[in-house]
């Protein structure tokens, strides 16, 4: 597996890391802890050092989880994960009913991290995110209290998810951000406007999520897909029929040039994600072990400047439909 460091720091990672969020949360109910610990197991075995988790992921069970498993590859590994949200007995965590449920205070963060400490069975945290910006906080306030935390030993690397370019600056000034962790593939392509030049401008390393689109980018979605009311894509604007018979247009041209590089779509996308910068990670998600090797395929799939311009050509002339969240979550974005 080649390794790509993140930005200017000395993170360096795989090139394809692992989001383990899928294990325990998200897309129906948590999958059986055996076969997951077995999963991320093998996936050590295939070269991947990068694993992302966040202590809302169940609430707490994935970073349960990922700490088990792992706990044997301990000094072979860079364990993520984030902090930001209420989670309390009352809260609401993903926002669907009630209040957004963010918190970032100083105090809150501390918190978090000594709970994340224990449930990853870790004495540092090599990389600890934000998980969303929580307005009520200034980020000068939050990336000091993360500077604490490194300075303690506690934690090694900030990172931020979902942030926009005035709060990442802020809170770079104040303790260097070693990464960002936000949306980004061929059906979402907002970061190219602003973010991604900031951060190539600053040093900050990109780690796209859903780098798949929640699994649309494997063409194995169409527009008879159901979703069960326990997976988070139901309530999706992007994951209605409509939506997905729509942008079938854009798994037909992965399609096209995954014939041509003898590849599988998801190959293709995940490749294309690794040649716009050097300093971008992508951390698909999955519970399968045919998955896994497929996502880890696309560091050999060779995509030539030829081959990109192509894709660009063809991916500028399909519109993409539908909102990637529900307005409350998109809400929670981009601040």
């Amino acid at each position: 597996m080649h390794k790509r460091k993140l930005g200017n720091s000395d993170l360096e990672v795989s090139a394809i890391g692992l989001g383990c969020m899928g294990m325990s949360f998200s897309y129906g109910p948590p999958k059986d802890k055996q076969e997951m610990t077995a999963l991320l197991g093998a996936a050590v075995d295939r070269g991947v050092t990068f694993f992302d988790t966040a202590e809302v992921y169940g609430p707490y069970l994935n970073e349960e989880l990922v700490g088990e498993a792992l706990a044997p590859f301990r000094n072979q590994v860079a364990i993520a994960t984030k902090f930001g949200f209420d989670i309390s007995p009352n809260s609401d965590p993903r926002g669907m009913k009630g209040s957004p449920g963010l918190n970032s205070r100083p105090e809150h963060i501390q918190e978090a991290v000594e709970g994340s400490l224990k449930r990853l069975k870790v004495e540092t945290i090599d990389l600890l995110y934000q998980h969303r910006v929580d307005p009520n906080v200034p980020i000068e306030d939050v990336a000091g209290a993360v500077k604490e935390l490194i300075q303690a030993g506690k934690v090694k690397h900030f990172g931020l998810s979902e942030a926009g370019v005035q709060t990442i600056r802020r809170a770079h000034a104040v303790q260097p951000v070693t990464a960002l962790q936000s949306e980004y593939s061929l059906w979402w392509r907002k970061p190219e406007a602003e973010v991604i030049p900031t951060l190539e401008e600053l040093g900050i390393g990109f780690v796209p999520y859903s780098p798949l689109g929640k699994g649309f980018l494997t063409g194995k979605i169409d527009e008879n897909a159901t979703f069960d009311s326990s997976d988070f894509r139901s309530t999706l604007p992007r994951f209605t029929p409509e939506a997905l018979k729509a942008n079938q247009a854009l798994i037909n041209l992965l399609g096209a040039i995954a014939q041509r590089k003898q590849a599988t779509p998801a190959q293709i996308a995940l490749a294309w994600l690794l040649a716009q910068k050097p300093w971008i990670v992508p951390i698909p998600g999955t519970t399968k072990l045919h998955r896994l090797d497929e996502n880890i395929g696309a560091v050999s799939v060779e995509l030539t400047s030829d081959d990109l311009l192509d894709i660009d050509d063809a991916a500028a002339k399909i519109a993409v439909q539908g909102a990637r969240y529900p307005e409350k979550l998109e809400q929670m974005t981009g601040r």
